[in-house]
């Protein structure tokens, strides 16, 4: 029986925090409940309002979960780039 190729992508993307969600700990918790990786590119952080770039790596489907569940919890989602299979 042949086992099929997984789709892994990685996905570039800035997250924008508001104010409420600045201190908590989104990302750690984004890991413990995905299959993730995730790699921190670039963040500003102040009392107001954070701005994270962040690249997202895993199975496509858990990727989209991922980035589904940081928009629910009231996070702004924004491509940096085109993203490309790897």
């Amino acid at each position: 029986m042949a086992t099929r190729q997984k789709d892994i992508v990685c996905e570039r993307v800035y997250l924008t925090f508001p104010k409420h969600l600045v201190k908590e700990p989104i990302v750690c918790l984004l890991a413990k409940t995905f299959d993730i990786m995730f790699n921190i590119r670039g963040s500003t952080v102040t009392p107001e309002m954070a701005l994270v770039a962040l690249e997202i790596d895993g199975e496509r489907a858990e990727v989209d979960k991922a980035i589904q569940w940081l928009k629910e919890k009231g996070i702004l989602v924004e491509p940096i780039e085109k993203n490309v299979i790897e």
